[in-house]
């Protein structure tokens, strides 16, 4: 054990997650590694929360009594730091962390990043470049709002995320379309007629890129920027490919960076990972969303850094005040497929994982989506059949591994038709 471990072992630190997150598993397999104690915070209300034995059940709904009973918690057992393990719970992460002084993003920041109106009128504020954008009710007649607006443009909820219910429109029929599938989905997710709002954006035609960063007092550091080869241009945003280092030029690589860092800046974001998407065209690159939280999904897991360490590893070292001295990222070539859903229904079966894990650089193919449940797609559907990963001496290698291998997975699926209330 060394002197840090030791040390380490006296650090407690509160992991807030979803009951359902992909994430859980390397955030906890992480905090092991480096010898912390954790709490896990679930999203439960209290009445669950009792009934599963959960250790601290807190309501990412209702923040404020959450807020409570995570600082009624800490008065007992000190934290040192409180992380989000994904986007449900940031804000309530950044309130309780300011209410029990540790560093974090503030809570203005927090909401920033969660809610793309905010999000869009702080960035064009601070000159970091983005679409057009117009909110409108969703208690306006679609007929009318489709006069207002530019094509194409790509309409999109303020708090959904991983590309839920963004639907891009090129002329005013397929708009109202777009604009009263969007509420039903938004009603359907219990928010209310006239009280909700949805953003109209310009489209941005380019090549899309995503980049993990780390701040520290405001500061940006890279850790990784992947490419995404498959064309993102609707009438949904389904994300597949991703893979690093990017391809693009160190020129081109050097100006996202600082449309990154200024976003940040513009929102207020100035500790822990960002993840932020972006456009990239002949005019530069574009801000499409910047979040105050790491990779979604299993994504991380092709990710390394200095000897072997990876990002929730890096992640926690940050949160818990460490000095970060070495996080330049694995020289090789890395890539992963989050496998799409191509239709609702029931599945079934699924066929050819062995197929696919031997295709050469693969290095895992892991089936997140589980048998005789109902599979939604996008724009509705919040996750994905699984993920392959892969690994090689070249980012286009790597994208032609996870190609062949999707090709060798088959998925049987009762087709059914979605119905949302």
């Amino acid at each position: 054990m060394t002197e840090d471990d030791v040390q380490n072992k006296h650090i407690r630190i509160l992991l807030l997650m979803s009951p359902a997150t992909y994430r859980a598993g390397a955030f906890l397999s992480a905090a092991q590694q480096l010898n912390l104690e954790v709490v896990v915070g679930i999203d439960l209300p209290e009445t669950l929360a009792d009934y599963w034995h959960v250790p601290l059940g807190v309501d990412f709904l209702d923040i404020e009594k959450s807020l409570q009973t995570i600082i009624a918690f800490a008065q007992q057992q000190p934290l040192r730091a409180i992380l989000s393990v994904d986007d449900r719970a940031t804000e309530l992460a950044a309130r309780a962390s300011a209410a029990l002084g540790l560093a974090h993003n503030s809570p203005q920041a927090a909401e920033a990043a969660r809610d793309k109106r905010l999000m869009r009128r702080l960035m064009s504020a601070g000159g970091a470049p983005c679409p057009v954008f117009r909110p409108f009710l969703l208690s306006e007649n679609p007929a009318w709002v489709a006069e207002q607006v530019s094509y194409p443009c790509v309409v999109k909820p303020l708090r959904l995320s991983g590309s839920r219910g963004v639907i891009r429109a090129d002329t005013p029929t397929q708009f109202v379309a777009a604009f009263e599938r969007l509420k039903r989905l938004l009603l359907s997710e219990g928010y209310v007629e006239h009280e909700t709002s949805i953003l109209v954006e310009d489209f941005i035609p380019g090549f899309e890129v995503a980049l993990e960063g780390l701040l520290t007092s405001g500061q940006l550091k890279v850790l990784t920027l992947f490419d995404k080869p498959d064309p993102l241009d609707g009438p949904f945003f389904e994300e597949t490919i991703y893979t690093t280092p990017s391809r693009l030029a160190m020129s081109t690589q050097q100006e996202i960076a600082r449309s990154v860092a200024l976003a940040a800046a513009s929102l207020g974001l100035r500790e822990g990972p960002v993840h932020a998407e972006l456009r990239v065209n002949e005019q530069g690159p574009w801000m499409l969303e910047i979040a105050g939280r790491s990779i979604g999904g299993l994504c991380s897991t092709i990710l390394q850094f200095g000897s072997g360490m990876c990002l929730e590893e890096l992640i926690l070292r940050h949160a818990i005040g460490e000095q970060i001295t070495s996080i330049e990222r694995d020289e090789h070539a890395a890539g992963v497929m989050m496998i799409p859903i191509p239709a609702a229904g029931i599945l079934k079966a699924v066929h050819g994982v062995e197929a696919a894990e031997a295709v050469p650089l693969v290095t895992g193919v892991q089936i997140t989506a589980k048998l005789h449940h109902q599979l939604v797609p996008l724009p509705e559907g919040a996750s994905y059949l699984g993920f392959i990963f892969a690994r090689g001496d070249t980012p286009t290698e790597v994208e032609h591994a996870l190609r062949v291998a999707h090709k060798q997975l088959h998925f049987e699926i009762r087709r059914e038709l979605l119905v949302l209330n």
